[in-house]
């Protein structure tokens, strides 16, 4: 059972440094691998505030371009404790805590650029029934969403088969149709042409569009 009945979330979105990010597009992205990446994570970012659910977006960031970037879109930006991904949303969460401490807290991932708000309120209000929830990605391997209700202990496990490891942890899996949006994060080519397919926001799409216009297959789609 849920710890509260809140129906506003705060949700806690990570950004790595640029360097660090999307290494697995570079051979698509080419020199536009961090500037794609700054889209990915402002589309997700901006779609998770349009949500009606989502009451505001913490975005944990050690990179000043991003920062500014998503700052722009409208998210409450802190800085990276640089002790990997679990610890930058742990952090998050506090800062969630501080800014709300009636709210339930979600983690999402920053690479969701086909991001529905109205899929996201679907998710958000399926883990409202429960005190910790969390959604599978496409692969079914790891994780684009955990959640918990407030006054309860928010324990990410993110990286690699996070699936497994939340359900270890006695979080709830969220098993709804009609949440592709949602679940279609995107590390590789093939992930960014699958969300391409279901629909991205103003910014991936661009810059997809200026990386096709760029490639040197004569215009052949590298994503």
């Amino acid at each position: 059972m849920p710890a509260s009945e809140s129906s506003d979330w705060t949700i806690v979105v990570p950004v790595k440094t640029l360097v660090a990010a999307k290494t697995r597009l570079a051979q698509a992205a080419g020199p536009h691998r961090a500037a794609l990446a700054v889209a990915i994570a402002c589309d997700t970012v901006e779609a998770a505030l349009s949500c009606a659910l989502v009451a505001r977006v913490v975005v944990v960031t050690g990179d000043p371009v991003a920062a500014e970037a998503l700052g722009g879109v409208g998210a409450h930006v802190v800085g990276d404790p640089e002790a990997g991904l679990n610890a930058a949303l742990r952090r998050g969460a506090e800062e969630a805590v501080r800014l709300a401490p009636g709210d339930a807290v979600g983690a999402l991932q920053a690479d969701l650029p086909a991001l529905r708000p109205a899929e996201l309120a679907l998710v958000l209000a399926a883990a409202a029934e429960f005190d910790q929830a969390f959604l599978p990605d496409a692969a079914d391997v790891g994780t684009t969403f955990y959640g918990v209700q407030p006054d309860i202990r928010f324990t990410p496990g993110f990286g690699g088969e996070s699936r497994d490891r939340h359900l270890r942890r006695g979080a709830k899996e969220i098993c709804l149709d009609g949440i592709d949006s949602v679940r279609r994060d995107v590390d590789t080519p093939d992930d960014l042409r699958a969300a391409l397919g279901l629909g991205v926001g103003p910014r991936t799409l661009a810059m997809a569009e200026k990386i096709r216009r760029e490639s040197p297959a004569g215009g052949t789609p590298s994503v």
